[in-house]
Protein backbone atom coordinates (compact mmCIF):
# COMPACT_ATOMS: atom_id res chain seq x y z
CA UNK A 1 0.00 0.00 0.00
CA UNK A 2 1.38 3.53 -0.54
CA UNK A 3 1.88 4.80 2.88
CA UNK A 4 3.01 8.74 3.69
CA UNK A 5 4.38 9.83 6.55
CA UNK A 6 4.17 13.44 7.27
CA UNK A 7 3.08 14.61 10.01
CA UNK A 8 0.68 17.65 10.42
CA UNK A 9 2.50 20.97 11.01
CA UNK A 10 0.61 24.09 13.08
CA UNK A 11 -0.74 26.02 10.87
CA UNK A 12 -3.76 28.53 11.23
CA UNK A 13 -6.70 27.44 13.50
CA UNK A 14 -9.71 25.30 11.62
CA UNK A 15 -13.06 24.17 12.97
CA UNK A 16 -12.63 21.02 15.08
CA UNK A 17 -14.90 19.10 12.74
CA UNK A 18 -12.40 19.72 9.90
CA UNK A 19 -9.61 18.81 11.50
CA UNK A 20 -10.51 15.48 12.60
CA UNK A 21 -11.58 14.79 9.19
CA UNK A 22 -8.07 15.99 8.09
CA UNK A 23 -6.17 13.63 10.06
CA UNK A 24 -8.35 10.57 7.85
CA UNK A 25 -10.60 10.09 10.99
CA UNK A 26 -13.82 9.88 9.19
CA UNK A 27 -15.54 12.34 6.70
CA UNK A 28 -16.28 15.95 7.36
CA UNK A 29 -19.54 15.82 7.88
CA UNK A 30 -19.01 12.41 10.32
CA UNK A 31 -17.00 14.51 12.19
CA UNK A 32 -19.30 17.18 12.71
CA UNK A 33 -22.01 14.85 13.85
CA UNK A 34 -19.49 13.43 16.34
CA UNK A 35 -18.90 16.96 17.74
CA UNK A 36 -22.30 17.84 18.13
CA UNK A 37 -23.48 14.40 19.51
CA UNK A 38 -20.84 15.23 22.30
CA UNK A 39 -18.20 12.49 21.35
CA UNK A 40 -15.67 14.47 20.80
CA UNK A 41 -13.09 16.42 23.54
CA UNK A 42 -11.12 19.32 22.56
CA UNK A 43 -7.53 20.22 24.93
CA UNK A 44 -9.02 18.32 27.50
CA UNK A 45 -12.41 20.06 26.97
CA UNK A 46 -16.01 18.60 25.78
CA UNK A 47 -17.17 20.75 22.53
CA UNK A 48 -20.27 20.98 20.43
CA UNK A 49 -19.79 23.30 17.49
CA UNK A 50 -18.20 21.73 14.65
CA UNK A 51 -16.73 24.90 14.19
CA UNK A 52 -14.78 25.22 17.42
CA UNK A 53 -11.07 26.38 16.69
CA UNK A 54 -8.52 23.67 16.47
CA UNK A 55 -5.02 23.26 15.28
CA UNK A 56 -3.66 20.50 13.15
CA UNK A 57 -1.35 19.42 16.35
CA UNK A 58 -4.56 19.86 19.04
CA UNK A 59 -5.01 16.76 21.46
CA UNK A 60 -8.35 15.55 19.68
CA UNK A 61 -10.20 12.81 21.30
CA UNK A 62 -13.48 10.99 20.15
CA UNK A 63 -15.03 8.47 22.94
CA UNK A 64 -11.77 8.56 24.46
CA UNK A 65 -9.84 7.55 22.26
CA UNK A 66 -6.95 9.95 20.88
CA UNK A 67 -7.15 11.14 16.77
CA UNK A 68 -4.32 10.72 15.55
CA UNK A 69 -2.84 11.16 11.52
CA UNK A 70 -3.72 8.70 10.00
CA UNK A 71 -1.05 7.25 7.13
CA UNK A 72 -2.14 8.73 4.18
CA UNK A 73 -2.74 6.61 1.63
CA UNK A 74 -3.51 7.15 -2.14
CA UNK A 75 -5.07 4.92 -4.69
CA UNK A 76 -6.41 5.05 -8.79
CA UNK A 77 -9.55 3.16 -9.80
CA UNK A 78 -10.38 2.18 -13.61
CA UNK A 79 -14.07 3.84 -12.96
CA UNK A 80 -16.97 1.42 -14.65
CA UNK A 81 -19.46 3.05 -16.62
CA UNK A 82 -23.09 2.80 -14.46
CA UNK A 83 -21.24 3.62 -10.94
CA UNK A 84 -21.75 6.39 -9.31
CA UNK A 85 -19.33 8.85 -7.69
CA UNK A 86 -20.50 8.99 -3.70
CA UNK A 87 -20.58 7.37 -0.94
CA UNK A 88 -24.23 6.02 -0.76
CA UNK A 89 -27.31 6.32 -2.89
CA UNK A 90 -30.82 7.15 -2.64
CA UNK A 91 -31.38 5.36 -5.59
CA UNK A 92 -29.88 1.90 -4.57
CA UNK A 93 -26.93 2.51 -7.51
CA UNK A 94 -23.87 0.72 -6.66
CA UNK A 95 -21.37 3.34 -5.75
CA UNK A 96 -17.63 3.33 -6.02
CA UNK A 97 -16.60 3.10 -2.47
CA UNK A 98 -18.74 0.05 -3.01
CA UNK A 99 -16.40 -0.93 -5.05
CA UNK A 100 -13.69 0.39 -3.72
CA UNK A 101 -14.61 -1.67 0.04
CA UNK A 102 -14.75 -5.38 -2.55
CA UNK A 103 -11.35 -4.47 -4.52
CA UNK A 104 -9.59 -3.29 -0.90
CA UNK A 105 -10.50 -6.69 0.69
CA UNK A 106 -9.12 -8.57 -1.88
CA UNK A 107 -5.69 -7.24 -2.36
CA UNK A 108 -5.79 -6.88 1.80
CA UNK A 109 -7.63 -9.34 3.09
CA UNK A 110 -8.52 -9.18 6.59
CA UNK A 111 -6.79 -5.61 7.10
CA UNK A 112 -9.37 -2.80 7.79
CA UNK A 113 -10.03 -0.42 5.35
CA UNK A 114 -8.92 3.09 5.88
CA UNK A 115 -11.24 6.23 5.33
CA UNK A 116 -10.77 7.32 2.22
CA UNK A 117 -13.08 9.57 -0.53
CA UNK A 118 -12.53 10.09 -4.22
CA UNK A 119 -10.93 12.70 -5.80
CA UNK A 120 -13.33 14.94 -7.22
CA UNK A 121 -15.83 13.06 -9.43
CA UNK A 122 -16.35 11.19 -12.41
CA UNK A 123 -20.17 11.25 -13.54
CA UNK A 124 -22.22 7.51 -13.89
CA UNK A 125 -22.33 7.75 -17.36
CA UNK A 126 -18.40 8.15 -17.55
CA UNK A 127 -15.25 5.98 -17.13
CA UNK A 128 -11.97 5.79 -15.83
CA UNK A 129 -9.23 7.44 -13.65
CA UNK A 130 -10.55 8.29 -10.39
CA UNK A 131 -8.50 8.86 -7.44
CA UNK A 132 -8.73 8.09 -3.45
CA UNK A 133 -7.01 9.01 -0.51
CA UNK A 134 -7.58 9.96 3.13
CA UNK A 135 -4.98 12.88 2.83
CA UNK A 136 -7.41 15.56 2.11
CA UNK A 137 -4.78 18.63 1.93
CA UNK A 138 -3.09 16.77 -1.10
CA UNK A 139 -6.56 16.00 -2.83
CA UNK A 140 -7.39 20.10 -2.23
CA UNK A 141 -4.57 20.65 -4.04
CA UNK A 142 -4.89 18.63 -6.57
CA UNK A 143 -8.13 19.79 -7.59
CA UNK A 144 -7.77 23.23 -7.42
CA UNK A 145 -4.04 23.61 -8.99
CA UNK A 146 -5.00 24.45 -12.65
CA UNK A 147 -1.26 23.00 -13.34
CA UNK A 148 -3.16 19.31 -12.18
CA UNK A 149 -3.97 18.80 -16.27
CA UNK A 150 -6.51 15.98 -16.58
CA UNK A 151 -7.07 14.53 -19.94
CA UNK A 152 -9.95 12.22 -21.76
CA UNK A 153 -10.55 9.97 -24.37
CA UNK A 154 -14.12 11.06 -26.00
CA UNK A 155 -16.14 9.39 -28.55
CA UNK A 156 -18.52 11.90 -30.56
CA UNK A 157 -21.43 11.24 -33.04
CA UNK A 158 -20.27 12.48 -36.15
CA UNK A 159 -16.85 13.87 -36.48
CA UNK A 160 -16.30 18.28 -34.85
CA UNK A 161 -14.53 20.77 -37.72
CA UNK A 162 -11.41 21.93 -36.88
CA UNK A 163 -12.80 25.38 -36.79
CA UNK A 164 -15.34 23.43 -33.98
CA UNK A 165 -12.07 22.08 -31.66
CA UNK A 166 -10.36 25.66 -32.25
CA UNK A 167 -13.74 27.13 -31.02
CA UNK A 168 -13.81 24.53 -27.90
CA UNK A 169 -10.08 25.66 -26.84
CA UNK A 170 -10.62 29.79 -27.12
CA UNK A 171 -13.92 28.65 -25.44
CA UNK A 172 -17.85 29.94 -25.44
CA UNK A 173 -20.30 30.44 -22.61
CA UNK A 174 -22.62 27.64 -22.05
CA UNK A 175 -26.24 27.40 -21.72
CA UNK A 176 -26.94 26.67 -17.44
CA UNK A 177 -27.75 23.04 -16.77
CA UNK A 178 -30.72 24.62 -14.69
CA UNK A 179 -33.12 27.17 -15.78
CA UNK A 180 -32.48 30.49 -14.37
CA UNK A 181 -29.33 30.04 -13.17
CA UNK A 182 -26.73 32.23 -15.68
CA UNK A 183 -24.22 30.70 -18.66
CA UNK A 184 -20.78 29.48 -17.49
CA UNK A 185 -17.76 30.06 -19.56
CA UNK A 186 -16.14 26.76 -20.41
CA UNK A 187 -13.05 26.06 -22.50
CA UNK A 188 -10.56 23.31 -22.97
CA UNK A 189 -6.62 23.46 -22.71
CA UNK A 190 -6.02 21.31 -25.79
CA UNK A 191 -8.51 19.72 -28.23
CA UNK A 192 -7.27 17.01 -30.95
CA UNK A 193 -8.57 14.25 -33.31
CA UNK A 194 -7.77 11.43 -31.75
CA UNK A 195 -8.80 8.98 -34.55
CA UNK A 196 -12.54 8.68 -36.98
CA UNK A 197 -14.84 5.64 -38.73
CA UNK A 198 -17.59 6.82 -40.70
CA UNK A 199 -19.62 7.72 -38.12
CA UNK A 200 -17.80 8.78 -35.11
CA UNK A 201 -15.11 9.57 -34.04
CA UNK A 202 -12.18 9.93 -30.97
CA UNK A 203 -11.23 13.12 -29.23
CA UNK A 204 -8.46 13.76 -26.92
CA UNK A 205 -9.27 16.04 -24.23
CA UNK A 206 -7.35 18.10 -21.77
CA UNK A 207 -8.71 20.23 -19.35
CA UNK A 208 -7.27 22.60 -16.34
CA UNK A 209 -10.85 23.11 -14.56
CA UNK A 210 -13.37 20.71 -13.36
CA UNK A 211 -17.11 22.47 -14.01
CA UNK A 212 -19.68 19.78 -14.15
CA UNK A 213 -20.16 17.94 -16.87
CA UNK A 214 -18.14 20.30 -18.59
CA UNK A 215 -16.59 18.07 -21.90
CA UNK A 216 -20.65 17.02 -22.77
CA UNK A 217 -22.39 20.95 -22.27
CA UNK A 218 -19.38 21.98 -24.49
CA UNK A 219 -19.98 19.34 -27.10
CA UNK A 220 -23.98 19.37 -27.29
CA UNK A 221 -23.63 23.12 -27.71
CA UNK A 222 -21.74 22.70 -30.73
CA UNK A 223 -24.35 20.18 -31.42
CA UNK A 224 -22.46 16.72 -30.60
CA UNK A 225 -23.69 13.22 -28.48
CA UNK A 226 -21.19 11.99 -26.26
CA UNK A 227 -21.00 8.31 -26.58
CA UNK A 228 -18.54 7.84 -24.52
CA UNK A 229 -16.08 9.47 -21.98
CA UNK A 230 -13.32 8.33 -20.63
CA UNK A 231 -10.49 9.79 -18.08
CA UNK A 232 -7.00 8.35 -18.87
CA UNK A 233 -4.89 10.68 -16.74
CA UNK A 234 -5.17 13.17 -13.93
CA UNK A 235 -2.17 15.16 -12.91
CA UNK A 236 0.80 12.95 -13.48
CA UNK A 237 -1.27 9.59 -12.96
CA UNK A 238 -2.53 7.33 -15.79
CA UNK A 239 -4.73 4.87 -16.37
CA UNK A 240 -2.36 2.11 -17.47
CA UNK A 241 -3.30 -1.15 -17.70
CA UNK A 242 -5.88 -0.72 -14.78
CA UNK A 243 -9.13 -3.15 -15.73
CA UNK A 244 -12.36 -1.81 -15.66
CA UNK A 245 -12.93 -1.54 -11.73
CA UNK A 246 -9.46 -2.65 -10.45
CA UNK A 247 -7.81 -0.69 -7.83
CA UNK A 248 -4.14 0.08 -6.95
CA UNK A 249 -2.41 1.95 -4.50
CA UNK A 250 0.11 4.59 -6.24
CA UNK A 251 2.79 6.83 -4.95
CA UNK A 252 2.86 10.54 -4.57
Amino acid sequence: MAFNNRKPTKQGAHGVARVISKRGYCSRSQAEKLVREGHVFLRGKPVRDPESPAYENDEILVDGVPVTASEFVYFAMNKPRGIVTTASDEKGRKTVMDLFREQFAKMYPGKPMPHIAPVGRLDAASEGLLLFTNDTAWADRVLTDPTHLKIYRVQVKGKPSAAELSQMEKGFNVPPRVFGESEEFMHAERVTLANEGEKNCWLEITLSEGKNREIRRMLAHLGYEVMRLMRIQFDKYTLGDLKPGEIRAIQV
